[in-house]
This record gives structure tokens, C-alpha cells and sequence, in this order.
């Protein structure tokens, strides 16, 4: 074992540093084209839900250049998760949405794993940020849900008027959503038109 790590010691000390650090630079770059590529196979082929904001509380002020977004969703009854286990600390579920009359799509149902969904309804993966229990494993009877939709930048001076409309609820928010559950912000809505479209890349 010791001549094994003492040859890959001598091994990984004459790569030239140069080759290193090419090489770390390839992966980085590897790694931005997958991310970039990931949220554009969900911005082109994810089915569109329109969500309707909530005020946030006055403390959560605009960082820097991005919009804090609360959403009619982003708190939930559990319905029959309620008092049953959890998987983990802060687990992952699954959201049955389905439009309203206003095509406003609204939550029928929160499950631990993916359900069968019939068009127009659509599955949306979160995860529940607070759990209950002694040992905080345990689907409280209300749970807050992020849904990774919870900010969006925008240009510079121009979110303290988007936040005054999300507070009047006038702001409403295209998310392109995935079979697999998986969700991005795609444009906002100001009373109804959109004021800004999310680049593919």
C-alpha cells in the first residue's frame, strides 16, 4: 500500500504544474457548458406555469442586485405527509400543481416521491427548508417549500420597483418545469405583460 502511494506521490509530482493547471481550467469550463446546458434543456422543453408572488417580510431587503420571491406555493398543508417521517433533515417533495380559472397554477398535493400527473397538472421537485420532530425527520402539518424560483437578478436600480409589485401582488413569475420536476425561472410578468425574459445562456 505504501509503494502504491509513494509511486502515485512521484507520479502526480512530475506532471508539469502547467499541465495542472490547463487541465483544471478544461473542468472548470466543462462543468459552466453542463450547467449552461442543463438550464437550457429546462427553459426550452420545460412546460410553462404561471405562479403568483406573495409580499415577503420588510426585513428581507433587495441583496444586491436580485428580487426576493415569495410565492402562493411556497407554504403548503401537508396533507397526508403530516407527522410521517422524513428522509433526511430538509427532504425533497413533490408538488402536484394544476391551473386555476385564471391559469394561475395553484398546489393539489405534496408527496414524498414522484406521482403520476395527468395534463394539465404538472410536477414541481422542492425541498421543505424547516422539519419537525425531536430529531427534525418528521413532515410537520404546514411546511415551507423552496422551490430553487426564490430570486431573480435583475438590472442595476431596477428591483426596488419590481419588489413594490410583488409586495401589491402584481408580480407573477413563467417557470419552465420539467417532467423530471426540475424548474427555472423563464420570465416575470408586471399586471400581466412581461418585463423581463430569462437568456437561454
Amino acid at each position: 500500500m505504501n509503494k502504491t502511494i509513494a509511486s502515485l506521490t512521484g507520479l502526480w509530482q512530475r506532471i508539469p504544474k502547467a499541465a495542472l493547471f490547463v487541465a483544471a481550467v478544461i473542468i472548470q469550463c466543462a462543468l459552466l457548458v453542463l450547467m449552461v446546458a442543463d438550464r437550457m434543456q429546462i427553459l426550452r422543453e420545460g412546460t410553462e406555469v404561471t405562479l403568483q408572488t406573495q409580499p415577503v417580510d420588510p426585513r428581507d431587503l433587495l441583496r444586491g442586485d436580485y428580487v426576493v420571491l415569495r410565492y402562493e406555493i411556497s407554504q403548503l398543508p401537508a396533507g397526508a405527509l403530516a407527522g410521517q417521517p422524513a428522509a433526511e433533515r430538509n427532504p425533497d417533495v413533490f408538488v402536484k400543481l394544476a391551473p386555476n380559472a385564471n391559469g394561475l397554477y395553484e398546489a393539489v398535493s405534496v408527496h414524498a416521491a414522484p406521482v403520476t400527473v395527468t395534463a394539465p397538472e404538472i410536477l414541481i421537485r422542492s425541498r421543505v427548508s424547516h422539519s419537525c420532530g425531536p430529531a427534525g425527520r418528521t413532515f410537520c402539518d404546514k411546511l415551507t417549500i423552496k422551490y430553487g424560483l426564490e430570486s431573480y437578478f435583475v438590472p442595476e436600480g431596477e428591483g426596488k420597483k419590481l419588489e413594490q409589485a410583488r409586495n401589491q401582488q402584481k408580480l407573477r413569475v413563467v417557470a419552465a418545469v420539467l417532467p423530471s420536476g426540475r424548474a427555472a425561472i423563464k420570465r416575470l410578468l408586471l399586471d400581466g405583460e412581461a418585463v423581463y425574459e430569462e437568456p437561454w445562456y
